[in-house]
């Protein structure tokens, strides 16, 4: 992806507007035909001036808001598709974290594949893939159907997610890196801040399979937009792939999804998830022993040995762990037990989502001016305080309460994740950056993978214990509440192990 989108200048442009206007151009008969030709990033650039890298950021910003609209919307119709096809949230909690496996997975090649048949490319077969999954989700006539799009759903969303932070990275200078992250944030944190919002508007109106198609009109827009502005690579890299990494690593994902999901219907001394999770163990050892014999490695472990970074794939690890379990808790939390429709339970997370569109523009200043690890602290001792609030008032929360509990987790949502990226990427080499890049991404969702499952799984366990009454649900949510708040407890500490390297003040 270096090869492709070298440096350019540092002037700051509303990403969307130039996007527009440059498509606009580029469909004239004097700009370019109506049949697209690909051109070189020279060329683009030369084109549509310093403007270009923003353009290219916001193009792959978009169809990350594809693939994580694919990811978030479908949780508020998790009471719905339990009782279509009359199956436990341990069942139906499968088309979940079968697409986040999926997605964790498909992230491992993307830097290879960019390097081997360029960015333009694997976008728009990442971007085609994904929309065509999602129609078949749609179609889908029963529930092994809906896993299996929601699978392919994943591998797409999954090769998209890491081209933004390695662009990112590529293009802009660092002073300004804060800002030009918050088109990233608006893919990965605003989506499930208003998706549940918009998914239970489409599931009232249209039914649970209305929810597949949520995300099309973003990998429209976005892969016409690709096909005419996203530049061609400057050399192809023809490197051996480490299919063996992969397969240990893919082992090691899965296996653990499964070993925490049999945490249900099996336990946790039970042979069936003991030998689930030791596999995991094994796998991840086994492809630390074939990593450190070769020189490219699908994951070079050696990165790990930079502290900021060590500790910085833990935080996002945590991040994503609480990021998607609480998209998943807390629409069925409002349904389950506050006894809210489908689109009055996404409603009522909507001012959260105007909160952290507020907050974007002052978060990526504050990561440009300060130590990303402070940003980062402040950002996640507010998203864990408003778990805490959700776990002490539970049943007896309050509509206002609520718009005030996830107004604050989403302005630390807001605060997280730009000086995360930074200052987990700011210690790593150039010519590691493609990997490092592929390492936070994957951690991230390899936490929503577990968070999921685990968050799912819990909340059964405990009303399992106290029943299935008013007050058993409500402890039952409660305590499930509590468990996120001490996984970003454990994120602090991580944090707070980082090196405080404060990014230059913006001129």
């Amino acid at each position: 992806m270096g090869q492709e989108l070298p440096p350019t200048g540092a002037r700051s442009v509303p990403a969307i507007a130039i996007l527009c206007q440059s498509f606009d151009r580029s469909l004239t008969p004097s700009a370019m035909p109506l049949r697209p030709i690909p051109s070189s990033y020279d060329d683009l650039s030369r084109r549509h001036g310093a403007a270009y890298k923003w353009i290219v950021l916001t193009i792959i910003g978009l169809g990350t808001v594809a693939g994580v609209l694919s990811t978030s919307s479908f949780n508020v119709a998790v009471p719905a598709m339990t009782r279509h096809f009359g199956i436990g949230q341990d069942q139906v909690q499968w088309a979940m974290t079968g697409f986040m496996a999926a997605m964790a997975v498909a992230m491992l090649p993307t830097s290879w594949l960019i390097d081997r048949i360029g960015l333009r490319r694997v976008f728009l077969a990442a971007t085609l893939v994904l929309m065509i999954a999602s129609v078949f989700g749609f179609f889908a006539p029963s529930f092994t159907h809906v896993v299996l799009a929601r699978i392919v759903q994943g591998a797409a969303a999954g090769v998209l997610q890491p081209m933004g932070v390695l662009a990112l990275v590529r293009l802009f200078p660092r002073k300004i890196q804060g800002r030009a992250s918050g088109i990233l944030i608006f893919s990965i944190a605003l989506t499930p801040a208003i998706a549940p919002a918009l998914g239970g508007v489409l599931l009232e109106r249209f039914g649970w399979e209305a929810i597949f198609l949520l995300g099309l009109p973003f990998g429209l827009v976005s892969g016409i937009a690709a096909i005419y502005l996203l530049p061609l690579p400057r050399r192809i890299e023809p490197r051996q792939f480490d299919w063996i990494g992969l397969g240990w690593l893919s082992l090691a994902t899965v296996v653990l999804v499964e070993g925490v999901a049999s945490l249900q219907h099996s336990g946790l001394l039970s042979p069936w998830t003991l030998g689930q999770l030791g596999l995991a163990l094994v796998s991840v050892l086994l492809f630390l022993r074939h990593a450190l014999r070769l020189d490219a490695p699908l994951i070079n472990p050696r990165l790990f040995g930079e502290r900021t970074f060590a500790m910085g794939s833990i935080v996002s690890f945590s991040y994503g762990f609480g990021l998607y379990a609480s998209t998943y808790l807390v629409p069925v939390f409002l349904q389950n037990v506050l006894s809210y429709q489908a689109a009055a339970a996404g409603l009522a997370l909507l001012p959260s989502g105007i909160a952290l569109v507020l907050t974007l523009p002052l978060a990526g200043r504050l990561a440009d001016r300060f130590a990303a690890k402070h940003v980062t602290i402040a950002g996640l001792l507010a998203f864990g305080a408003s778990f805490v609030a959700f776990a002490l008032e539970a049943g007896r929360i309050s509509y206002a309460e609520i718009i005030a509990a996830t107004v604050v987790g989403r302005i630390g949502l807001g605060l997280i994740l730009p000086a995360l990226n930074l200052a987990t990427l700011h210690q790593i080499e150039a010519s590691q950056l493609g990997q490092a890049s592929v390492v936070t991404s994957y951690a991230r969702q390899l936490g929503g993978v577990v968070g999921i499952a685990v968050i799912a799984v819990f909340v059964q366990w405990r009303e399992s214990v106290y029943g299935l009454s008013a007050a058993g649900l409500q402890a039952a949510y409660s305590e499930g509440f509590l468990l996120l708040a001490a996984v970003f407890a454990l994120a602090l500490g991580a944090c707070a192990r980082m090196r405080s390297d404060r990014a230059p003040a913006c001129s």
